[in-house]
C-alpha cells in the first residue's frame, strides 16, 4: 500500500501539477494583463505633458489595486490547485487500490462490478482545469473587491515594510475566503452541480435527460465533500460520516496553514529581492512595481516553485493526505 501511495504522489508531481501550473499561468496573464497600464504610465513619465496629474493618479491607483489582485490570484491559485490535485490523486489512488484488491482477492467478482474505467480517471484528473476554464473571472472579481477593501485609504507615499505587506496579503486572502456563503470559494475550483460536465458534453445535442451517476460523479462528490467539510458516506469508496467530517474539518486547517506558509515564503522572497530595504520599509509607489514583477514567478514549474515546495514541508499537510489515502471504505 505504501508503494502505491508513493506512486500516486509521483503521478501528481510529474504530470498533473506541471500541466495545471502552466495553464493557470497562461490564463492569469490573459485575464490580468497589466501592460496597458504600465505602458501608459511609462509614456507619461517620458512625455510629461501627455497625462494630467489626476490621470496619473488614477492610473497609479488602478495599478495598485490590480497588482495586488494579480499577485493574490496567483498565490491563491498555486496554493489551492496544488492542494486540490493532491486531494484528487489520493482519492483516485485509494479507489483504484480498493478496486485492484477486490479484483485480486475475489475470483467471483461480477463482470459489471462498479470499477473506475480509464475514461472516468482521465476526466476526473482533467477537471483540475475548471478554475482556469470556468472559475477564473469570478474569482478575479472577488479578489479585486477584497484588494479594494484591504488597500482602502492607502496612499502611494505610505510606507510598507515586511510586516505591513504580510498583513495586507493575509487580509486580502481572509476577506476573499469569507465572501458569500461558507466555502463559496470551492465553486471556483469545481462545479457545484455534478451534472455540469454532462451538460457541457451534451450541449449541441438534442438529449434532454442525463444518465445516472457514474464513478466520475462519485469521485467529484467525494472531492467536494473533503473541500467543503461535507460527507459522502453513502458513496462507494468513502468511509464513515465521522471520518468524512473529520477530514473536511482538517482540510480547512490545511488551507489556513498553507496560505500562511505561502505568504511567509512570498514575503521572504520579496525581502531578498529588495536587498533588505523592505525590512525598514519603502513607499507603496516603489513597492507596486515589485508586486507586479512577482506574480509570474509564483506559477513557476513545480520543481522550481517555492510555494509548492514550502507547502509540501508542512507536517500537518502531509499527515492529512496520508489519512485521506488511507480512509478506506468498510464496504
Amino acid at each position: 500500500m505504501q508503494a502505491h501511495y508513493e506512486e500516486v504522489q509521483r503521478i501528481a508531481d510529474a504530470t498533473t501539477l506541471p500541466h495545471a501550473m502552466h495553464y493557470l499561468s497562461i490564463r492569469i496573464a490573459e485575464e490580468l494583463d497589466l501592460s496597458p497600464l504600465t505602458d501608459k504610465l511609462l509614456r507619461g513619465k517620458e512625455q510629461p505633458y501627455t497625462l494630467s496629474s489626476s490621470e496619473k493618479l488614477e492610473l497609479w491607483d488602478r495599478l495598485k489595486i490590480l497588482s495586488f489582485t494579480k499577485l493574490v490570484v496567483a498565490l491563491w491559485a498555486v496554493t489551492m490547485v496544488s492542494l486540490y490535485i493532491r486531494v484528487q490523486v489520493n482519492i483516485l489512488g485509494r479507489h483504484l487500490y480498493i478496486d485492484t484488491a477486490r479484483g485480486l482477492g475475489s475470483s467471483d467478482l461480477p463482470e459489471d462490478a462498479d470499477l473506475i474505467d480509464r475514461d472516468d480517471q482521465q476526466k476526473f484528473l482533467a477537471s483540475v482545469d475548471y478554475l482556469a476554464n470556468y472559475g477564473m473571472q469570478a474569482m478575479i472579481s472577488n479578489v479585486q473587491a477584497a484588494a479594494d477593501e484591504a488597500l482602502k485609504g492607502k496612499q502611494l507615499r505610505d510606507i510598507f515594510n515586511t510586516v505591513v505587506l504580510h498583513e495586507t496579503f493575509m487580509q486580502i486572502l481572509e476577506v476573499f475566503m469569507s465572501m458569500g456563503s461558507p466555502h463559496q470559494w470551492v465553486d471556483f475550483l469545481m462545479p457545484r452541480d455534478i451534472r455540469f460536465y454532462k451538460l457541457v458534453t451534451a450541449s449541441g445535442h438534442d438529449e434532454t435527460t442525463l444518465s445516472g451517476a457514474t464513478k466520475f460523479d462519485e469521485l467529484m462528490v467525494e472531492t467536494r465533500a473533503v473541500l467543503s467539510s461535507g460527507c459522502t458516506a453513502p458513496l462507494h469508496g468513502c468511509g464513515s460520516s465521522e471520518s468524512c467530517n473529520l477530514l473536511g474539518a482538517e482540510y480547512t486547517s490545511v488551507v489556513d496553514m498553507s496560505f500562511k506558509a505561502a505568504v511567509d515564503a512570498l514575503i521572504d522572497e520579496m525581502r531578498v529581492q529588495s536587498g533588505g530595504s523592505l525590512i525598514s520599509g519603502m513607499p507603496l509607489a516603489k513597492l507596486v512595481p515589485r508586486v507586479v514583477q512577482m506574480s509570474p514567478s509564483l506559477l513557476a514549474e513545480p520543481s522550481n516553485n517555492r510555494i509548492i515546495q514550502v507547502i509540501r514541508t508542512i507536517p500537518e499537510v502531509e499527515l492529512f493526505f496520508t489519512l485521506l489515502y488511507a480512509n478506506m471504505s468498510d464496504s
